[in-house]
């Protein structure tokens, strides 16, 4: 009878209430209150439909692909989830802007900031990719206005008002010792006794500094993960706080069939900051790594009993979150996740048509929001629909650790850009190639394809570097510190390696135009901006000697592919693992 009164109230008969007013009242001091956390992380200005799969189960034991993301179907799901709750919190765990499409990144991600406010975000913990444009440019994100800080223009479509959200950046110290932004916030659902109280702590990974230009983020440092939030969590107690989220950029993957709510050989960096967590903690809402989980992390360290999820990138997922908090002991008696996919409009692929699938739900996008992106797409329609040349195939990405086709073609055309400076080699991170180029039926590509697939902006640059050193920042790309990233290298570059073999020493074979690259002989070596700052973890393409700066990585790949009549796109292995 309780839970069918329950359930006519949460239609709304507010009859049963008023004939009812005191007992019920008393009821609901004692009863659990239910609320729902609705989490994305890693949007990065994500307007249109990405282009983009989740690969899911099928229910057969097979997965299946399904066409996923665009801010309006993304509003949809959101707000699908919302309505099943009377409480509710709207969070991002990071990277909401930069790396984005064009129609956002062309307006200095404005409009991404104007979906999220739309949408109704409460929190966002920065990312690494927040600091893209440097700490000024993010501090106008929240607070709005039309300053110039950048080489682009602000406001170029409409006033611009800022963020409605709060971004939260517990770990991000400023040289007075205060954050960047606030630390924590705070959300009350209900009153009296019956009120719950939900603390949330934001912030980025430790290794940010790696991430981004220097200069963005002078005056800042980045503190450790966990001892930030051990710290902030008897603070948020003290407020009053029932339940403690935690909203981080940093993240982890799984391994087995894939699966949006899997858990399956959890790894990565995240699990030493969960490992090190108050126990007090009880849900962590992660990014960073682009990949979808949930886990019941208590089944791999009982001592840390946390619901920890990600949803994936793009806003092709959205994690449901239900928390069940006991208002009189003043703590969460369950919690439970689950990622659903933002399945969107079929589109195709470097590997064909991909259409729409029965076995999830289809979401219908929101008027508001494709009007308001409307707008921006449509601004911006100058750049993206420009020809800029033919490829004779789909140049795809290799899933994981190698750049495949696309990355060789990159560093081919790096590689052409930067032969006046001298350069007999060039590499691409995969880690740096967002979407694979995918030609119309005669083979053009646009602007917007390729800066779908590159779009950071950064300058190539050009320096020296023996044999010895090419090898040792190689090795860097496949230690055990970090996620395996096997460089993809320009024509005529080929190396060997065997992750079997102890960390350092995994490369088997190097050879250049088919002999032995010499281990005392200098080269010329061109890499994107962010790699000569040492990105990525490669700290040995840092201060190099004789550096020349040369044009955009965008401009060199339009370049290129615009240099042949149909590009061919190089299919050979340049980048070789054994064992």
């Amino acid at each position: 009878m309780l839970f069918r009164l329950r359930h006519l109230l949460g239609l709304g008969l507010p009859v049963l209430l008023a004939s009812c007013a005191g007992p019920m009242a008393q009821r609901q001091a004692a009863a659990p209150v239910e609320v729902g956390i609705i989490a994305i992380n890693d949007f990065h200005g994500s307007l249109e439909p990405p282009r983009q799969s989740v690969n899911a189960p099928d229910g057969k034991g097979g997965i299946v692909p399904v066409p996923a993301g665009g801010a309006a179907w993304l509003a949809s799901a959101i707000d699908t989830v919302r309505g099943k709750y009377a409480n509710t919190l709207t969070v991002s765990a990071g990277d909401m802007i930069s790396a984005s499409q064009l129609a956002s990144s062309l307006y200095l991600d404005e409009p991404a900031i104007g979906v999220m406010n739309r949408i109704g975000v409460d929190f966002n913990a920065v990312g690494n990719h927040e600091f893209d444009r440097g700490q000024h440019e993010l501090l106008r994100m929240q607070n709005g206005g039309c300053e110039k800080l950048t080489a682009k223009e602000p406001c170029a479509i409409e006033p611009f008002t800022g963020a409605k959200f709060r971004y939260l950046s517990a770990s991000t110290v400023k040289a007075d010792g205060s954050t960047l932004f606030p630390a924590t916030g705070l959300r009350t659902f209900g009153k009296g006794k019956g009120a719950v109280t939900i603390g949330v702590i934001g912030l980025t990974l430790k290794g940010t500094p790696d991430l981004v230009v220097p200069s963005g983020i002078a005056g800042l440092t980045f503190a450790d993960e966990a001892d930030t939030i051990n710290a902030a969590i008897p603070k948020l107690k003290a407020q009053g706080a029932d339940a403690i989220i935690v909203l981080i950029h940093q993240g982890a993957r799984t391994q087995g069939l894939p699966d949006p709510n899997g858990c399956e050989n959890l790894g990565g960096d995240i699990r030493p900051v969960l490992d090190r967590l108050d126990p007090r903690v009880d849900v962590v809402v992660s990014g960073h790594t682009h990949w979808s989980y949930v886990c019941d992390y208590g089944t791999l360290n009982p001592a840390k009993p946390i619901l920890l999820t990600s949803a994936g990138v793009y806003g092709e997922l959205v994690t449901d979150i239900t928390l069940k908090i006991d208002p009189a002991s003043g703590r969460v008696i369950s919690k439970a996740a689950k990622n659903v996919i933002v399945q969107s409009v079929p589109y195709t692929s470097s590997r064909g048509p991909l259409s729409n699938t029965t076995l999830y739900p289809q979401f219908q996008p929101r008027a508001d929001i494709a009007e308001y992106v409307a707008r921006y797409v449509d601004a911006s329609k100058a750049f993206t629909q420009r020809p800029i040349g033919k490829i004779d195939r789909p140049a795809a990405k290799t899933e994981g650790a190698q750049g495949g086709p696309l990355g060789n073609l990159i560093a081919d055309a790096q590689l052409a850009a930067t032969r006046s400076a001298g350069a007999q080699i060039a590499f691409m991170n995969p880690f740096g190639i967002r979407a694979p180029l995918v030609p119309t039926a005669d083979g053009t590509l646009t602007f917007g394809d390729i800066y779908l697939c590159q779009p950071f902006g950064n300058n190539v640059v050009t320096a020296t570097m023996t044999g010895a050193q090419i090898k040792a920042t190689l090795e860097l790309g496949l230690d055990a510190t970090g996620p395996i990233q096997a460089l993809a290298p320009s024509a005529g570059f080929v190396f060997t390696y065997d992750l079997k073999r102890p960390s350092g020493d995994r490369i088997v074979a190097i050879t250049l135009d088919g002999q032995p690259l010499a281990m005392d002989k200098p080269y010329r070596v061109t890499v994107n901006g962010f790699l000569a700052l040492g990105g990525d973890g490669f700290a040995s393409f840092a201060d190099k000697p004789e550096a020349v700066t040369g044009p955009t990585d965008i401009d060199a790949l339009e370049s290129w592919i615009k240099a042949s009549p149909v590009r061919e796109v190089p299919q050979e292995q340049r980048s070789v693992a054994i064992g």
